[in-house]
């Protein structure tokens, strides 16, 4: 239903409002824009899942038994094809970081940024609801709106937190035989939310928009690093290949119904789009902030298409040249390590590990203060009642809160625990953004174009 509301809002007349009014300039060059889009929308995330996710899909799809899999079983009917299971396994993983996620966010960041701008509400999940609730949004409906924005935010940037922690750790034991273990994630954990906090008091130019912008130069770097010296003709092509892969068997994936493979539909896509509606106040308030000046068109197709083919290549390059290593080379080691050290693993069999290595574990550490200090800031927001200038202790509270839930939930059930939490809080949530859709068209459509 994102999807699809995009999808018209893209094609429709109503693509032509203007957030901020019909004069409204862009506050952010496209260059960014583009950054902040990317560094707050899905960092760790890449990191974390960039080798992980398309090997452990493709060796089930490889793996899987033709003669008892059902032909709607998204990840069946691979079987001995290591070539046929590399496409699906690639598809599966576009599903997950394609246009599902960005719509989700894209949604809820129109939604922001329209009743902001335009209608001169405050830049809280409440104000969303003004078209359907009225005045009542000031009273306890508005209230009960933003409790659920706040903890779904809480709870969604703890799991990214506590999965840079394990990764951070993963990759340190790696290169420096920095011992795996409770005390080093919780160090990690107090050390990376100290320097969130430096980003959080800086504020949103001087802090947040530097480090996306190192974080955006860095991640490029490291990418084109891996295309060149990995089997780049096959991740040229394999970047087209992926995405018709992915149209091919979207119906299938998308389809929720009758499945046998649980570990697919429940353990990856109920856990992804959990994740991704927790993260939504938080991403898309950030986006809205700095949204000003574009079109609702301009806005949906850079927000949905730019940051989707960018994850679509990020997965070509570094789960494709896995998968490439375990088939061609027979090099298991991405294939065999648990899901934190598997980036690790493939950088290994690549010319300058230590240096490679050393960039990925500041890329992890430099997403966790990203998304760490943009989800304070947007936290701070609704707290406040949608005021951008809230009191500075208020914003180390929440920097400081952040940080201690992660390690509470780390160390209570590490992985499984953080997911769970994910998946708590984005299902009740869910329920607020089907609402916003219906605001956001009718919002819209009082607009001038």
């Amino acid at each position: 239903m994102f999807v699809l509301l995009c999808l018209f809002l893209v094609v429709s007349p109503l693509g032509k409002v203007r957030l901020g009014g019909t004069e409204a300039k862009p506050d952010y060059s496209y260059t960014g824009w583009f950054a902040m889009l990317f560094a707050a929308g899905m960092g760790i995330g890449l990191m974390f899942y960039g080798v992980s996710e398309p090997i452990s899909h493709f060796s089930a799809a490889v793996a899987t038994d033709a003669g008892t899999s059902e032909s709607w079983a998204p990840l069946a009917g691979a079987a001995g094809d290591p070539e046929a299971a590399r496409r699906l396994g690639m598809a599966a993983t576009i599903f997950h970081w394609g246009l599902h996620p960005w719509a989700i966010y894209a949604v809820v960041a129109l939604a922001l940024a329209l009743f902001s701008y335009n209608k001169g509400l405050p830049l809280t999940m409440r104000s969303v609801f003004y078209p359907i609730l009225g005045e009542r949004i000031w009273g306890w409906p508005g209230h009960v709106i933003d409790i659920l924005a706040v903890f779904a935010t809480l709870f969604g940037l703890a799991t990214s937190l506590g999965l840079g922690a394990e990764q951070a750790n993963a990759g340190l034991e790696f290169l420096f035989g920095v011992p795996v273990n409770d005390v080093s994630k919780v160090l990690l954990i107090t050390g990376i939310t100290a320097i969130a906090l430096l980003s959080v008091l800086a504020g949103l130019d001087a802090g947040v928009k530097r480090l996306s912008e190192i974080n955006l130069t860095l991640a490029l770097l490291l990418l084109l690093f891996v295309v060149v010296v990995g089997p780049t003709l096959a991740i040229a092509s394999g970047f087209f290949l992926n995405l018709a892969a992915y149209v091919q068997h979207l119906p299938a994936l998308s389809n929720p119904f009758g499945r046998e493979d649980a570990n697919f539909s429940q353990g990856w896509t109920a856990f992804y789009w959990a994740w991704w509606i927790s993260w939504s106040p938080f991403v898309g308030m950030f986006i809205a902030r700095v949204s000003r000046g574009r079109t609702v068109r301009e806005f949906i197709v850079c927000v949905l298409l730019i940051p989707s083919l960018a994850c679509v290549l990020w997965m070509t390059a570094f789960g494709g040249t896995a998968i490439s290593q375990l088939v061609n080379d027979g090099y298991r080691g991405a294939a065999d390590a648990g899901l934190e050290l598997q980036l690790f693993m493939m950088l290994q069999q690549l010319p300058l590990t230590q240096i490679t290595s050393f960039v990925g574990i500041v890329l992890v550490i430099v997403f966790f203060v990203t998304s760490s200090d943009s989800g304070s800031l947007v936290i701070d927001t609704i707290t406040a009642g949608g005021k951008v200038d809230a009191p500075v202790p208020q914003r180390v509270f929440w920097c400081v809160f952040e940080g201690l839930v992660a390690i509470a939930l780390l160390l209570g059930g590490g992985l499984a625990a953080l997911q769970a939490m994910s998946v708590s809080t984005g299902f009740p949530f869910t329920i607020v953004l089907l609402g916003a859709c219906y605001a956001i068209i009718k919002g819209l459509r009082s607009e001038p174009r």
